[in-house]
């Protein structure tokens, strides 16, 4: 989500803060308050029926003993009156299997009977609860003799009653505490808010009449009461500094009488400038037609863009550099005439006047490579005449031609190639491309001269060969790699860098060499540039 459309009031904040906090209290201390109510009455209902089985098992020592189950009936239906007791069964040990049998049961009132658990003596032992009941098995003893066994069922109705209440009693007192806190909430927001709309206010009627003369009033808010004296020193001195600039006015008008002419001296340089960039955007216009026609990625827009922006730095600095040694000149022409120039005006002049033609020379200097490395990428270089060219050697040539440039990066370089690999193409654009990359690799690619490594790997089809190109350097930035060929796309502006270089292999591969080459942006590791070129007919 933006910062724009979580943006809110202070008044609805702060009441949806406190009415969030209150809920999250009252939520965690009833959840807490039912989880151990619920608990402690489970507790109680475990004692309670343990006491009942007991009392049953104790009862029933007689009637099992002399086999009276008439008389235990009849005794067990006095539990009618416990709300708590449901089913009640009493088993017999038999004399002959050893195994208990059943005696005599008790059901209550509008309530089925359940099979007999004579197989779950062990399992219930211990009271559990299963659904809506309570069971619980206790033996029937006599003189430390087991002589049967009391099942007790008992069910739960009550105590889910008595949940259902609590929750509905919780959430009446949820309900009326936060209507209360809500009401407070409002309280606290029109006290913290009404200065705060009021502060607005007064700000809104400054910027839109520029009264500056009012002042914001005290509150019963401290925070504000500091906002508002600050407020109230920040128009005091916005007041003074409008005063001030009023009588600075005059001033500026006569300084803006004798900049007049130095300003119509630099007009007419930068309009000499601005000539020989509406040539360079011209020349910029013809290689358009030129870049539509052979599907270049970059639009000319783009290209323009670049090229001013590369090209108007150096060349502005260059005229900054010739107008202020003008105004030197004029200087010391002025003291020369007066007979007022001394040595140390000189001195200084001579000075400043090496210092601004470094400048000119430097700036010119980079805007002449700049329009060098443009017209590598535009010049046509489908006049390259198509020889018969050993691939093996060439990467091994070129390798060692750029051995000076890439030697203080250290790489290693392994050449995955036939040796007697032979194929008609032009070698030239091929070359270049080859030279590109290593300098990519080298400049962009290895921060430093440990662990760097090259590998070109070279493949064959039947209608065409791929060249892999692989480094092991800090890969291509995810900001660039759609842009990756793009005229003056460049990680290193400042530095030296004009981002032309990838987009003159992308012409030297589609234009002179007639193929294609993609960035593999699924590699994780480094930068993998993949060739394609078409093989002709004497390749076959």
């Amino acid at each position: 989500m933006s910062i724009l459309s979580a943006q809110t009031s202070i008044r609805k904040a702060l009441t949806n803060a406190v009415m969030l906090v209150t809920a999250l209290c009252l939520s965690l201390s009833i959840s807490i308050s039912t989880y151990l109510d619920v608990k402690e009455q489970k507790a109680l209902i475990v004692d309670k029926i343990t006491i009942l089985s007991e009392i049953i098992a104790y009862n029933a020592q007689v009637t099992v003993l002399f086999d009276d189950n008439e008389t235990e009936t009849e005794r067990l239906k006095s539990f009618e009156t416990v709300p708590l007791i449901k089913n009640i069964h009493i088993y017999a040990i038999d004399e002959l299997s050893n195994e208990p049998v059943f005696f005599s049961s008790f059901n209550a009132n509008r309530t089925p009977p359940v099979p007999i658990k004579v197989n779950s003596i062990s399992d219930l032992s211990e009271p559990k609860f299963k659904d809506d009941v309570i069971e619980l098995i206790k033996p029937i003893k006599y003189e430390g003799e087991v002589i049967g066994y009391a099942y007790v069922r008992g069910g739960l109705d009550r105590l889910n009653q008595y949940i259902n209440r609590k929750i509905f009693i919780d959430i009446l007192l949820t309900l009326f505490v936060l209507v209360l806190v809500y009401f407070v909430a409002l309280r606290i927001q029109k006290r913290i808010a009404n200065p705060i709309d009021e502060l607005s206010n007064l700000l809104q009627d400054v910027s839109k009449n520029h009264n500056y003369d009012t002042r914001a009033q005290k509150t019963n808010v401290d925070e504000i009461n500091q906002l508002s004296s600050s407020l109230n020193i920040m128009l005091a001195r916005t007041q003074k500094q409008i005063e001030r600039h009023e009588k600075d006015k005059q001033e500026i008008k006569q300084l803006n009488q004798s900049l007049e002419e130095k300003v119509n001296q630099r007009t007419i340089a930068l309009r000499e400038a601005n000539q020989e960039l509406l040539n360079t955007l011209e020349r910029m216009h013809q290689y358009q037609n030129q870049i539509v026609e052979n599907e270049k990625m970059a639009s000319l827009g783009q290209m323009v863009a670049g090229v001013a922006h590369e090209v108007n730095t150096p060349i502005g600095l260059g005229i900054t550099g010739s107008t202020l040694l003008r105004d030197k000149l004029a200087e010391i022409n002025a003291q020369f005439e007066q007979k007022t120039l001394t040595s140390a005006h000189l001195k200084r002049f001579i000075t400043d006047g090496i210092e601004n033609l470094d400048l000119i020379y430097r700036n010119l200097n980079r805007a002449a490579e700049l329009v060098s490395s443009f017209k590598k990428v535009a010049v046509n270089q489908d006049v390259e005449i198509t020889t018969n060219v050993n691939l093996y050697n060439l990467l091994n040539d070129v390798i060692m031609s750029m051995r000076s440039e890439i030697q203080y990066r250290n790489p290693k370089i392994t050449i995955n190639c036939n040796n007697d690999f032979s194929i008609e193409t032009k070698s030239g654009p091929l070359q270049q491309v080859l030279q590109q990359l290593l300098s990519n690799s080298v400049i962009h690619g290895f921060s430093d001269e440990l662990d760097n490594e090259i590998t070109f790997n070279v493949e064959r089809n039947e209608s065409s060969f791929i060249i892999h190109y692989f480094d092991n350097g800090v890969g291509v930035e995810k900001t660039i790699r759609k842009r990756i060929f793009d005229p003056f796309v460049t990680t290193k502006r400042g530095e030296g860098g004009s981002g032309l270089g990838m987009h003159l292999v992308y012409n030297l591969v589609t234009q002179a060499l007639g193929g294609t080459i993609i960035h593999d942006e699924l590699n994780t590791e480094g930068a993998h540039f993949i060739i394609t070129l078409p093989l002709s007919e004497g390749n076959a």
